[in-house]
């Protein structure tokens, strides 16, 4: 397999823009992470055109699997949790081409997790959870138990990818066993939305109290980075000139009502600037310093 593999990537480690190549040996045939294919190629190049590029191959029954990826895409990856599976094979990964060091590094940066970063995934993850807990909220009173049971398993997931950032781990695709060594009560909710033996409204009444408490005492950690935006200037923001500064789509999407859940907890005030239309004004935002500073319960 290796010969094979081989031929596949040879070519690739003299152009000097790749700069690590990583090979994923599936674990067993019922191992997702690499897709059920047998061998994935992970091949970080630097800035190209598509960002990422994937091709399959097949030889003797084996399929194999090659990711070219850059690395503003890679990053973009592990800001956003939105492929998860990319944190299992660089941490676990066999290293079969590395130039200068580049995997390397790569790795223990992950294992680091730098405080900057850190804090905008808290941010992305914290705005999720409020998007999924508050459409699962009106789902619930709607009447829509299974809709609002499929937010709230979702508000959980976002809930436990915080807390797993928030000890200085990347979230992985095993993020409950994590979790339940990390913060057994949060495992210990999901573990009841999923094996209890009550009814699902019941289920829902208690998860939705315990979801509540749980974005309460996460609200400084999750909107620090959003905070620390508003400090850089003392006139309001608009939404547009937030978004434009946060720069990373998945953040964007839930940005404002993320700003609705802050404002009504008092974190964030409202301010009103005249336009041209009669009595019509622009919304912005600005950070409320009495909000800030007070106590969580």
């Amino acid at each position: 397999m290796d010969d094979l593999l081989r031929q596949l990537y040879q070519d690739r480690t003299s152009a000097e823009y790749t700069l690590g190549i990583i090979a994923v040996n599936s674990r067993n045939k019922l191992d997702s992470t690499t897709d059920y294919f047998d061998v994935v190629l992970l091949i970080i190049v630097e800035d190209s055109t598509p960002p990422w590029e994937v091709k399959h191959y097949t030889y003797n029954e084996q399929k194999i699997a090659m990711h070219i990826v850059s690395t503003n895409q890679l990053y973009n990856w592990l800001l956003t949790s939105s492929n998860r599976k990319v944190v299992d094979w660089l941490m676990n990964g066999r290293v079969i081409f590395d130039r200068n060091e580049y995997t390397i590094n790569f790795r223990k940066q992950l294992l680091e997790f730098p405080a900057e970063e850190r804090r905008i995934r808290t941010g992305v993850e914290f705005a999720k959870l409020i998007r999924r807990f508050t459409d699962g909220k009106a789902l619930f009173h709607q009447g829509h138990m299974l809709d609002a049971y499929n937010q709230i398993v979702h508000a959980l997931h976002h809930l436990a990818r915080l807390s797993v950032i928030e000890h200085g781990f990347y979230p992985e695709v095993t993020v409950w066993e994590q979790v339940r060594n990390i913060e057994p009560e949060i495992y210990k909710l999901y573990a009841e939305l999923v094996k209890g033996n009550e009814s699902i409204e019941k289920k829902l009444e208690l998860l939705l109290i315990a979801n509540e408490f749980g974005l309460m005492t996460k609200t400084k950690l999750g909107s620090a980075h959003l905070f620390d935006l508003l400090k850089t200037k003392e006139t309001p923001w608009s939404i547009e000139e937030i978004k434009q500064q946060l720069s990373i789509n998945d953040y964007s999407l839930d940005l404002t009502i993320m700003l609705e859940y802050l404002v009504e907890k008092g974190y964030v005030d409202v301010i009103k600037e005249e336009t041209k239309g009669k009595e019509i004004f622009h919304r912005k935002y600005i950070l409320n310093q009495h909000g800030y500073n007070k106590e969580e319960k």
